[in-house]
């Protein structure tokens, strides 16, 4: 095993010591030595990871002081069925690609237990952009199979941020596009805000998030499928350096959030979407709906923007639209490069309930033969 992992960190072009490793070592250099902060009297609470495209049990209003929020993460290596015919070798944040959504406050500590299990063949680590210092946590976190670290850091700007793995080199981009990435929203302490400053709730939050993945062909044109994640790597690497994807998906799969997998909701609901993507821009847009209220940065700071058709979310970043379903019926949840969406993947559906609103939308004249 060390020596199949020893091969495959040769074969990427890594050094003995990582990129984020000197990195780390530069940091400690002009670092001065503190002492450790003194958080003994705050209240500790533990949050239960869910997959996405839900998100475990919070508060939207902070219900007092700030207070260290414990999660624990495990890495997982597995083969995941991308399409019918496609199969990728993923690396995950607990299991799913999206990796899972983390939710606390403003001036909360967010403490995190990242488990990298002894089966796994590679090093990761997380690299929080929500956070300050020692690379977003990526230089404190690096962890070998059989290895755990605990990383601490306060949550000082509210918004949506992404978290992925970045091990140093050519593993980052790898990583990444293996599935590694998630997402972390900061709530501001007293809630989102609308245009106004007038407070706004949600009803039900959903997460969705946009990978693009880069699967290796054979001479035939068929996908080619793999043993382990390092029988996987250099194939990867030479698909990956075309940037051009193979699919582009929501939560990991094609169809992910479609039939019995569908997000659902009520009509009168208002649905808060955060939507990420690691890589590349994408456009997201509800085909049939809008964006009411949308964070396109995904920072909340500042004023939402309202009444979107579509918004943009950049590389590397999270964002978040808030709507209020006013018709039944399904929609599509997709990326509005139409290419990607219906040919790649990059859709879900939305199942709303309630009664049709003819003011709104009616059929005044059915389709029916001409007449000359």
């Amino acid at each position: 095993m060390l020596t199949r992992r020893a091969a495959l960190m040769g074969a990427a072009g890594v050094a003995a010591m990582p990129v984020l490793a000197k990195a780390a070592k530069a940091d400690e250099a002009f670092t001065p030595v503190a002492a450790p902060a003194d958080l003994s009297k705050l209240k500790r609470i533990r949050r239960e990871l869910v997959a996405p495209p839900f998100v475990h049990e919070h508060e939207q209003v902070a219900p007092g002081a700030p207070r260290i929020v414990e999660f624990e993460m495990k890495i997982v290596e597995k083969e995941i069925q991308v399409a019918d015919d496609a199969w990728l070798q993923g690396m995950t944040f607990n299991g799913s690609i999206p990796g899972p959504m983390m939710v606390v406050h403003e001036n909360d500590y967010v403490e995190l237990t990242l488990i990298n299990p002894a089966e796994n063949l590679m090093q990761h680590n997380i690299d929080f952009h929500a956070a300050t210092g020692a690379l977003g946590g990526g230089a404190l976190t690096l962890v070998s199979p059989g290895e755990k670290t605990i990383l601490r850091f306060k949550a000082t700007r509210p918004g949506t941020f992404v978290y992925h793995c970045a091990p140093g080199g050519p593993m980052i981009p790898w990583h990444v596009a293996s599935g590694m990435v998630g997402t972390i929203m900061i709530l501001p302490r007293d809630g989102l805000k609308d245009h106004e400053g007038r407070p706004v709730s949600y009803d039900r939050v959903y997460y969705v998030g946009e990978n693009e993945f880069y699967i290796p062909k054979d001479e035939a044109g068929a996908y080619k499928r793999y043993a382990d994640v390092a029988e996987s790597f250099p194939d990867t690497l030479e698909a990956m350096n075309g940037l051009i994807p193979t699919h582009v998906v929501f939560n990991g799969a094609v169809g992910a959030l479609t039939g019995d997998n569908a997000m659902t909701a009520k009509q009168g609901e208002k649905v808060l979407f955060v939507h990420s993507q690691g890589n590349r821009d994408t456009r997201p847009h509800i085909i049939g709906g809008h964006g009411d209220l949308v964070w396109e940065t995904g920072k909340f700071n500042n004023t939402p923007e309202r009444d979107l058709e579509t918004w943009f979310i950049r590389g590397g970043s999270a964002g978040a639209a808030l709507y209020e379903f006013l018709q039944p019926g399904v929609y599509a949840y997709v990326n509005h490069n139409l290419i990607e969406a219906v040919n790649l993947g990059a859709t879900a559906h939305i199942v709303v309930e309630g009664e049709w609103n003819n003011d709104l939308m009616e059929q005044v004249l059915a389709p029916s033969e001409m007449v000359s």
